[in-house]
């Protein structure tokens, strides 16, 4: 019996980065990426024996913008991958896409490579909220681009979409929301902007958190979302993704599960088994074919820290029974916090749990 597997691979490249963005990306040009995808297929054919035993359930390509390459360079890629691997037949493959950088050519390409979801990095339909944020596109851009994805038979798509940002208010974000529904996507990401420390909206905000919305506003657009999505069909099954059911995002469900996947591509993360690797993220040197990073094999209990760690972004939650014995005072104590609940043999965040999810999560830390 075959294990399954993820593949993640990593395409650095985007026409600017954001000023919010703290991601390995940056931009580069037509020879670098060449070369890049060359070194990509390089370190493909060096796992060719974890490929060949594993039936592969899902493939991402993430960055970056990977809708940055050019359609033929995709092609390619999805080649090597099912020369070397068992692609299942029902395998979800994704591919991140920026508006702006999508054409009915590459869509076209990207089929018939096999990706059959695509997710659209939209972050607002505001287009002012847009600038401030560095985005290259407009909302008028992305929604062409995404009648253009429908038109070319994609059938599964996600949309992203940040609040918080600066200058939003409740009911700009409310019309986002509304915007994007009226669209009917398969799968909305939601999340709250994240000020990194490092990029531009670091420098301009930091020190003047007045200029992004106020706490409370920042915690109602948050109710806002939930409330929102789960009137228009839309299930949330994680802290920030909903989806139509039957449509929830099977690769990152593999993360929070801790299935097996093999990263591939400049600073790209690893799980097999319980080693957890990292690529070279320098990449010059990944272009000279030294793709190895840091390497960590984790503890029995480093492995049971992130069943609990991961596991409950699910609001289904985890079977905690084959832990019982290490956590059972853990367990007991939120629980009587109002903060975990039992569902069978499951434990989950309630709705205050997930409000505090990060004190949540870090009492099921032992080391």
């Amino acid at each position: 019996m075959k294990n399954s597997l993820g593949i993640y691979i990593h395409i650095p490249f985007c026409v600017r980065k954001c000023r919010y963005c703290d991601f390995l990306s940056g931009s580069a040009g037509k020879d670098v990426q060449e070369k890049y995808v060359e070194m990509l297929l390089r370190e493909m054919e060096q796992y060719s024996e974890i490929l060949k035993e594993s039936h592969t359930e899902t493939v991402f390509f993430g960055g970056g913008t990977p809708s940055i390459l050019p359609g033929e360079e995709l092609v390619r890629i999805m080649e090597k991958l099912y020369e070397l691997g068992n692609v299942s037949q029902t395998a979800e493959i994704s591919i991140e896409a920026n508006p702006g950088t999508v054409t009915e050519e590459k869509l076209r390409l990207w089929k018939k490579a096999g990706i059959n979801r695509v997710s659209f990095g939209l972050q607002s339909a505001d287009n002012e909220e847009l600038k401030r944020l560095g985005r290259i596109h407009t909302w008028e851009e992305f929604e062409e681009n995404y009648h253009l994805a429908r038109k070319c038979g994609f059938s599964n798509i996600n949309v992203d979409l940040m609040s918080a940002l600066p200058g939003q208010r409740v009911d700009t974000w409310r019309k986002t929301m509304e915007k994007v529904t009226v669209l009917k996507p398969e799968h909305i990401s939601a999340y709250s902007l994240i000020i990194e420390e490092g990029t531009p909206f670091y420098d301009a905000y930091a020190t003047h958190p007045e200029l992004l919305p106020a706490e409370e506003e920042e915690r109602e657009m948050y109710y806002e979302t939930k409330t929102f999505l789960a009137s228009k069909g839309y299930e949330r099954y994680e802290i920030s993704n909903y989806a139509k059911p039957g449509f929830e995002c099977r690769h990152n469900l593999s993360y929070w599960e801790r299935v097996d996947y093999l990263g591939l591509g400049l600073g790209a993360a690893s799980l097999l088994g319980n080693e957890r690797k990292s690529n070279q993220t320098d990449l010059s040197e990944y272009l000279k074919g030294n793709f190895e990073g840091e390497r960590e094999l984790l503890s029995d209990t480093g492995a049971m820290e992130e069943y609990f760690f991961l596991g409950l972004r699910k609001m289904k939650g985890v079977d905690w029974t084959p832990y019982q014995a290490q956590y059972v005072e853990t367990v007991e104590k939120l629980v009587k916090e109002g903060l975990l609940e039992r569902a069978g043999n499951y434990i989950r965040l309630t709705e205050l749990g997930i409000d505090v999810s990060n004190y949540v999560l870090a009492e099921f830390l032992v080391e």
